[in-house]
C-alpha cells in the first residue's frame, strides 16, 4: 500500500510552521554553488571545498570550547570535544576519495576559472593551525586584504593555543613544566622542547597517577593523526590530479604541500614514544 506519512501523525503542512528547509536555511546553502566555467566536474570540485569549510567551522566551535574548558579544568568536557574534532577530520579525509574520482584532463577544463585563488588561502584552515599551536605569521599576508578576517586571526594570536592550555593545565595538576614555556611569547610558533617532553615521559611511564594528563596526550595525538593524514590525502591528491604543477595560488604545488607535512602540531608527544 501506498504510504501516507499525514495518517501516521507527520506534519505535512509548514504554511504556518518552520519546516526542516527553513531550519537549516537550505535554500541559502544550495545556492552557494556557483560554477565559472560550463565544465562537469566544477560541481565537484565547488562543493568539496565548500562541504570542507563547513567541517572547519565546526572543527573550530569545537576546538574553541575544549581549550576553554581545560583553562577552567573541566577536561572532562574537553575530551569528548576533542574526540570530536578527531572525528571531524576522519570525515575531511574520506571527502579526499570523491574529489580523486576527477581525472587531470577533467580539472584542466575549469582549472584557470580559479585565477589566483587558492587552499592554502583558507583563514578557516588557518584559524585552526593557530589554534591548535602552529603559528606561522608569514601566513597572515593572505588576508591583510580583508580587515575583518585579519582581526580574527591576530586575536587568535595574542591568545593561548590549545597546545599552550594543556601545558598550563599540566602545571596546575603539579607537573614540572618550564616558566618559560608557560610564559612565553604565544605569537611565535611552537617548537620542540625537551623540558616539556621530559613532562610528558613522567606522565607516560605512569599513566595510572596521571590519568588525566595522559588522556589529555592522547586526545591530542589522535587528532593529529587525523590531520597529518588529511594532509597526507591532499598531497596525494594534488599529485594525482595535476602532478607538480605549481599550484593556483603560486605555491609551488607539490613541494610546498610536502613541506607542510613535516610540521609537527605537538612534536613532544610523538617523540616520547622513543623515550619510552
Amino acid at each position: 500500500m501506498t504510504y501516507d506519512p499525514s495518517k501516521d501523525g507527520a506534519e505535512t503542512d509548514f504554511r504556518q510552521r518552520m519546516s526542516y528547509g527553513d531550519y537549516l536555511q537550505i535554500d541559502h546553502i544550495l545556492s552557494a554553488q556557483k560554477p565559472l566555467s560550463k565544465a562537469h566536474d566544477e560541481m565537484l570540485f565547488i562543493i568539496q571545498h565548500q562541504t570542507s569549510e563547513l567541517w572547519m567551522k565546526l572543527a573550530l566551535y569545537e576546538v574553541e570550547a575544549a581549550r576553554r574548558m581545560i583553562a577552567s579544568d573541566n577536561t572532562a568536557e574537553a575530551l569528548k570535544m576533542l574526540a570530536r574534532v578527531a572525528r571531524i577530520f576522519e570525515q575531511l579525509n574520506s571527502a579526499w576519495d570523491v574529489l580523486r574520482t576527477m581525472t587531470p584532463s577533467e580539472y584542466t577544463r575549469f582549472r584557470d576559472d580559479l585565477g589566483q585563488s587558492s587552499g592554502f588561502q583558507s583563514w578557516q584552515y588557518r584559524l585552526i593551525e593557530y589554534a591548535v599551536g602552529n603559528r606561522n605569521l608569514a601566513m597572515l599576508k593572505p588576508h591583510e586584504h580583508r580587515p575583518d578576517l585579519l582581526e580574527k586571526l591576530e586575536a587568535e594570536l595574542a591568545r593561548p593555543s590549545l597546545y599552550d592550555e594543556v601545558l598550563r593545565r599540566l602545571a596546575r595538576l603539579g607537573l614540572p613544566v618550564p616558566a618559560a614555556v608557560l610564559e612565553r611569547d604565544l605569537r611565535q610558533g611552537w617548537t620542540m622542547n625537551e623540558d616539556v617532553m621530559a613532562v610528558w615521559a613522567t606522565v607516560y611511564r605512569d599513566p595510572s597517577r596521571y590519568w588525566e594528563a595522559y588522556e589529555m596526550a592522547e586526545k591530542l595525538v589522535d587528532f593529529e593523526d587525523y590531520f597529518r593524514r588529511w594532509r597526507f590525502n591532499h598531497v596525494t591528491t594534488v599529485e594525482r590530479v595535476i602532478g607538480f604543477k605549481r599550484g593556483t595560488g603560486g605555491t609551488a604545488g607539490i613541494d610546498y604541500l610536502n613541506r607542510m607535512l613535516e610540521v609537527e602540531l605537538f612534536p613532544e608527544l610523538w617523540r616520547v614514544r622513543t623515550e619510552l
